[in-house]
């Protein structure tokens, strides 16, 4: 009795040493910023710069583009780094189809307030998701906007903050994102893809799916800790837009979040989403390597999505 309880509790000692050990490994590699490519926009005359409150002190600047009676509203979510002025690369042929357009800056980036102690990255934060929330309230409550119908375009980072939010509400009509980074997934592929770096093969394949998966978490939970924040995982959600017209897209040349990562979270969505893998594409590229054939698919999504075909 006591030799088993002895070796129960050697095991979940080294089994917690091993934890720390992996935790302290891999959240430097976690916290770390891929070398991105954002080129940022130039400011637009045809635009309106607006403002709204973040609902936790901060101002949100963005900028708003609309005529006479608008057929809908897209909120564009700007990818990590960049500004709401790339509205126009990405979202263009939707405000030129008779959209309104409302993009803007999340927190601690582009022209949008700062908050002291949090430093963001590239992975989704409930802070973007608060961000994105305020600026649909504020689009909602804006004269010959209010009650039309309403999307939400979203570029990596911006991407996945446009599904976590869809899913939290119903008055989101339809999704566009584009390259969207995980956390809980990305965190996984890369796991399986450079573990035996720093884990010895043969125990890294007796570890079981649940063990590697708790061990990742805790490395979230140590960030979020260190960083004072708390991280978004979207797939656990992302049935709850069952029914809900998506269109995800994805760059079969993109190095970083690759089709093979995406596509499972486009099952869990079910038939309502349309996943589409662009040749030659890279990170946020897919519009600049097609850009004639991104603006009509986009276009012809919404358009199904306002008239109730999708």
């Amino acid at each position: 009795m006591w030799l088993i309880l002895g070796i129960a509790l050697g095991l979940l000692v080294i089994d917690f040493l091993f934890r720390v050990t992996i935790v302290l490994m891999v959240t430097p590699m976690f916290e770390r910023q891929p070398a991105f490519s954002v080129v940022r926009a130039e400011p637009q005359e045809s635009a309106e710069c607006v403002s709204f409150s973040s609902g936790d002190g901060l101002t949100l600047r963005g900028s708003l583009y609309h005529g006479a009676d608008p057929r809908g509203v897209v909120v564009f979510c700007p990818e990590f780094d960049g500004n709401h002025w790339t509205a126009m690369r990405y979202a263009v042929a939707l405000w030129q189809a008779g959209y309104a357009l409302l993009a803007f800056d999340f927190r601690n980036q582009g022209e949008s307030d700062a908050q002291p102690d949090y430093k963001p990255l590239h992975w989704l934060t409930e802070y973007e998701v608060s961000d994105l929330q305020a600026a649909i309230d504020f689009v909602q409550s804006r004269p010959g906007l209010a009650g039309l119908p309403l999307g939400v375009f979203g570029i990596s980072r911006g991407g996945a903050a446009a599904l976590a939010v869809a899913s939290r509400r119903s008055d989101v009509a339809w999704v566009v994102c584009d390259s969207i980074p995980p956390v809980a997934t990305m965190m996984t592929h890369y796991a399986r893809r450079w573990a035996e770096l720093y884990v010895p093969h043969i125990l890294f394949k007796l570890l079981p799916e649940w063990h590697i998966r708790s061990t990742l978490m805790l490395v979230r939970q140590w960030s979020q800790y260190r960083r004072r924040c708390r991280y978004t995982v979207i797939e656990p959600a992302l049935a709850k837009l069952s029914g809900r017209p998506v269109l995800m897209i994805s760059g079969d040349r993109d190095s970083y979040v690759k089709p093979e990562i995406i596509r499972p979270l486009a099952r869990r969505i079910g038939s309502s989403c349309q996943f589409w893998v662009v040749a030659g594409a890279r990170h946020n590229e897919a519009r600049s390597t097609i850009a004639e054939e991104y603006d009509r698919r986009i276009v012809e999504f919404v358009a199904e999505c306002d008239t109730g075909a999708l």
